[in-house]
């Protein structure tokens, strides 16, 4: 009965769709939906609303009104139009930024959603052509801006699409606007609300001049410039994916004054369908084959891939073996934030108001380095818009001087209020220059840190559960763990556990329960153990997934010779932890 009530309803829905509002192609796929007697495709498609999570709007692109296409990006833009006119109504004039990614459709949709701001007498800053989201996110700041579009779907697989809201800091949407602007979107009833002609007089193309700005920001950052300049040949091998990042990345390279830059032909084309990959996400080891293939060929001595909108940086180096590894996002973190406080330190720039930001998923070793330098560390939720919060928060107080996120993501300046590719390929490039001038090579210099300030390892595992279905049996899931929390992960007692949907920790040890000082709720679990296991779980904001995070502790070492020791043991806890979870 219960299914039967869904079908019904959602028929109800599709049939709205088949009127005169929406285009013939629009009208012919619902029509195959309806007429298919396997509902499943139907449901999906229209069970409910794409709605604002931790990356805006993102869903498989198709007809329905749980799909991204011209009438959902519609409603979204009329209804962001509607709010930022009620909450900007003393402004003269109230601006925005439009960008878009490489996939199918992004530049249609950007045009769509240029329209409709013009229509509603806002003034579009509309890129040319594809640029990084980092782009987007500066641009606003710099011409004053009260909001802004990027239509991407990030790291997705190639069927998805997105549109990610900005409010006037550069930063994406946070509660009230996110939950006032769907409010607003509930309130366009039809197509007929949503106002489709141009003012061609309200929309200004921008591009290279903002490039130009963007870059200058990113010189700003360098703080050894003598190491770059003695080792400006080394050779990087850098690959977009198809993307965005070809549009800039491989010049600011070149301005901060690297000369080798070597690209990977076949992935610098630009196309939405990732011909070269199974998933243009970095996270994935696949994605950067063709740039170590390439480096091999090269004798190059690093490798950096960036995702479609280039807010995701994935990097590959050469062990002391001279074969090249993956670094993970941990890792790329690591080395990042520590170099960023190491040399601070060296050239007496730490002012005691220095702070870093960390997502509560990212490990803890970075926090452990932060402590000892004196830097303040802050912990956010999984996303960049709460580091984003804290960097607002901040602001005129303390001194921010990096962050990021396990996912890939790493911010090095505070121009820009999302992750950052462009500026993070920069200063990866810098630290591989700047270790040299050490005598060590990137691999070493991560070898050092873990020597110095203990070994950890991390592991991400998604599982991945679809459509509606999925969703309950997610949320199923979640329902299980607080119900039945673990006692041990791999034989070490689980001491405090902390659930971000309650604001609720519980000490274990000595049986209370402590309140968790975070601004908002959010669906997280975490668990940490005797021996330093910390063990993260939440659904993904963005995609069909729940996520854990393991992180665990290694036996204290004295040399480098004995991180391979190190690593089997961490290893071996992780399995154990896995299995247990079943995993």
């Amino acid at each position: 009965m219960e299914e039967e009530t869904l079908i019904a309803r959602v028929t109800d829905k599709a049939l709205s769709w088949l009127d005169d509002s929406y285009d013939v192609e629009t009208r012919a796929d619902v029509q195959r939906m309806l007429d298919n007697e396997d509902k499943r495709e139907l449901i999906d498609a229209f069970y409910k609303d794409l709605e604002f999570g931790t990356g805006g709007l993102r869903g498989i692109m198709g007809a329905g009104s749980n799909r991204m296409n011209r009438y959902t990006v519609g409603a979204a833009s009329q209804g962001l139009a509607n709010y930022l006119k009620t909450e900007f109504t003393e402004l003269p004039e109230i601006k925005v930024v439009v960008g878009h990614d490489c996939r199918n459709n992004s530049r249609e949709f950007a045009e769509i959603t240029a329209d409709i701001f013009s229509a509603n007498g806002i003034k579009v800053y509309l890129f040319e052509q594809l640029r990084p989201t980092p782009l987007v996110s500066y641009a606003i700041r710099k011409l004053g801006c009260q909001g802004g579009i990027m239509i991407t779907a990030s790291h997705n697989p190639k069927e998805y699409n997105g549109y990610k809201a900005y409010w006037n800091d550069g930063a994406q949407v946070l509660a009230p606007h996110d939950r006032n602007i769907i409010a607003e979107v509930n309130r366009v009833k039809s197509n007929a609300d949503i106002r489709f002609e141009r003012n061609k007089k309200l929309v200004e193309i921008i591009g290279k001049d903002m490039d130009k700005a963007f870059i200058e920001e990113v010189e700003k950052l360098v703080l050894s410039p003598e190491s770059i300049e003695r080792f400006k040949d080394l050779k990087i091998v850098y690959t977009p994916i198809h993307g965005t990042g070809i549009t800039i990345i491989p010049d600011a390279l070149r301005a901060i004054g690297f000369t080798n830059i070597i690209g990977v032909p076949e992935q610098d084309v630009i196309s939405g369908n990732f011909p070269t990959v199974e998933s243009p996400n970095p996270e994935e080891p696949a994605a950067l084959d063709l740039a170590i293939q390439k480096a091999i060929e090269t004798d190059a001595d690093l490798v950096m891939g960036t995702d479609p909108d280039s807010d995701r940086l994935g990097t590959a180096i050469r062990d002391n073996d001279g074969n090249f590894i993956l670094v993970n996002g941990n890792q790329t973190m690591l080395l990042c934030l520590y170099y960023l406080m190491t040399r601070r330190e060296e050239l007496g720039l730490l002012t005691g108001q220095d702070y870093m930001v960390k997502t509560i998923v990212t490990t803890e070793l970075i926090k452990k380095i932060a402590d000892q330098k004196g830097v303040e560390m802050f912990d956010s939720y999984t996303g960049f818009k709460w580091i984003a919060e804290i960097i607002r928060k901040n602001e005129g107080v303390k001194r921010y001087i990096g962050g990021g996120e396990e996912s890939y993501g790493v911010l090095a300046g505070d121009f820009v209020r999302d992750k950052d590719a462009v500026s993070a390929c920069a200063l990866f490039a810098e630290i591989a220059a700047w270790a040299r001038d050490n005598g060590k090579t990137l691999y070493q210099l991560l070898e050092d840190i873990y020597v110095e300030y203990g070994y950890t390892k991390e592991e991400g595992i998604s599982l991945v559960r679809k459509g509606k279905e999925g969703a309950e049996e997610i949320e199923a899931m979640m329902k299980n763990y607080r119900a039945n929390p673990p006692l041990s992960l791999a034989g070490s007692p689980v001491t405090f556990i902390k659930d971000f949907a309650k604001l609720e920790g519980m000490d274990r040890v000595r049986d209370e329960k402590v309140v968790l000082e975070m601004t908002t709720t959010s669906n997280v679990l975490q668990y940490f153990t005797e021996d330093g296991t910390k063990l993260s779980i939440r659904p993904s904001g963005t995609e069909p997934k729940i996520k854990f995070y393991i992180e665990v502790k290694g036996p204290a070492i004295k040399s480098r010779d004995e991180i391979e020791q190190a690593r089997a043991i961490t290893e071996e806890k992780i399995n154990a932890i896995r299995e247990e979870l079943e995993i």
